[in-house]
């Protein structure tokens, strides 16, 4: 069998080809044995999100664990991430199994493992697991029937979406954003936050809130490119002040304004820290992801908050979170999580509280994001993936590593970080990042400056540095 190894964020693959029920069971088996080693009377909340298969595979591994004896918490219908997340909280479960593959092609599956206090589990715990994955499985969870476990409690039936909902009623004023007059428009992509929207805002105008578990052929991904019909219903329905997009398993945000213009994630977390200190009294450490606006310091400094980068990986934002006092965690992958709710990315949940924050002020998104930029001065930020052979892959990142890149094109390096990739620095402002995929022959190339002009040049430079 293959081997089976946990990225970034999970366990992913492609269905039918290394994502099986055997080898989903081998991964539960592991997380069985794990548990049992480590707790004395484990429980564990199982979800799963639209994907093709996602409540036979979530089944499996409810099977796996009632067979350990292991109590399971089991998702009536799909869910967010999020919403697993926060089942496991409210269950005082000992871990969280969320059957998705996120924002991957609808072709993908994936095994998602999130620990007690409700955020994704620290790295160390995920490679223990890894670690203990058997060659095959001991058991053939298509031979066991589910009923009998249900009969014996052992597996029981959670309604975690409504879990969600309610807490949402109990924390946002959702009255006033009713009553603001605000037109909401929701994109889900076809992914698990479908139902949310639809039961919290009758009147919301939706796009692909149905099942679709080829996602219409789109990577359920929330950003510009992948978003076109949701861009294009903004702008011909000009009633729409708000839109909102959810990825696969509804844990990362991708947002619009009224003019059907895309507000990128950096100035979603800007957004995000000006309401909650300026108009919330809020106060905590702000942690991001390494490939986040370097203005995100600028908002710390003028509001005297504490600020620290971490490697790219929400697992290492949701370990700050739990030994600090974190006031926001966030990725430039549209990624974020706040103080007052879980330790975990939400998207629907980051999507609310923008717009509480314009019911409040009665300010449209275009003022809000003036009053940031007034603080922060105006920046563009990109990102291009360069395919490339993995051999070149490799040659580019030694250059790096050696630090053989001292200027590309006119812009000259001042300086480099290199915490999680390499982040050349040719102004306090202005930079590119090169940063390799785990999994593919493909480079990251990330540019911030002060325009969008100098930000196409930067990439079009490191090109043709690169390129050679």
């Amino acid at each position: 069998m293959s081997a089976i190894k946990f990225g970034t964020d999970g366990w992913r693959a492609i269905i039918a080809q290394d994502y099986t029920v055997e080898n989903v069971t081998r991964v539960a088996e592991a997380t069985a044995k794990w548990l049992l080693n480590n707790n004395a009377n484990p429980s564990v909340v199982v979800g799963y999100d639209c994907r093709f298969g996602g409540k036979m595979f979530a089944e499996t591994v409810a099977k796996v664990f009632a067979y350990n004896n292991i109590k399971v918490f089991l998702s009536t219908d799909f869910v967010s991430t999020p919403m697993t997340s926060l089942g496991v909280m409210h269950h005082k479960a000992t871990l969280g199994v969320i059957i998705t593959a996120s924002h991957n092609p609808g072709s993908y599956n994936g095994y998602k493992l999130k620990g007690s206090y409700g955020g994704p589990l620290l790295a160390e715990s995920v490679k223990e697991i890894e670690d203990i994955i058997e060659d095959h499985s001991t058991i053939d969870t298509v031979l066991i029937d589910l009923k009998p476990f249900v009969s014996k409690k052992l597996i029981q039936y959670t309604d975690l979406e409504t879990l969600y909902c309610k807490k949402v009623e109990r924390k946002f004023d959702l009255a006033l954003i009713r009553k603001s007059g605000i037109a909401l428009g929701y994109d889900s992509m076809y992914g698990a936050g479908q139902n949310v929207i639809r039961r919290l805002f009758p009147n919301a105008t939706l796009l692909h809130c149905v099942n679709n578990p080829s996602f219409g052929g789109t990577a359920p991904e929330p950003i510009e490119r992948n978003l076109s019909e949701f861009e294009s219903l903004i702008k011909k329905s000009k009633k729409i002040d708000f839109g909102l997009a959810t990825d696969g398993d509804a844990d990362r945000i991708g947002l619009y304004n009224g003019k059907g213009q895309f507000v990128d994630s950096h100035n979603i977390i800007l957004l995000l820290i000006h309401y909650m200190v300026t108009y919330k009294k809020m106060k905590g450490k702000v942690c991001v992801a390494f490939s986040v606006t370097e203005k995100v310091k600028a908002m710390c400094e003028h509001y005297n908050l504490p600020l620290e980068v971490v490697k790219v990986g929400f697992k290492y934002i949701c370990g700050v979170m739990l030994a600090e006092d974190v006031l926001i965690g966030a990725e430039e992958s549209g990624g974020m999580a706040i103080k007052g709710h879980v330790p975990e990315r939400d998207g629907i949940w980051i999507g609310l509280t923008l717009l509480e924050f314009m019911a409040k002020t009665g300010k449209s998104l275009d003022e809000l994001v003036k009053e940031v930029t007034r603080i922060t001065g105006k920046f563009t930020y990109k990102r291009v993936d360069m395919h490339i052979t993995e051999q070149r892959k490799q040659e580019i990142l030694k250059n790096c590593r050696d630090r053989k890149y001292t200027s590309f094109g006119k812009f000259k390096v001042v300086r480099v970080d290199d915490l999680d990739g390499f982040k050349f620095f040719f102004n306090d402002s202005e930079w590119m990042m090169i940063r390799a995929s785990g999994t593919e022959p493909v480079l990251r190339v990330y540019a911030e400056a002060s325009s969008d002009a100098n930000a196409d040049a930067i990439l079009a430079a490191t090109a043709k540095v690169v390129g050679k």
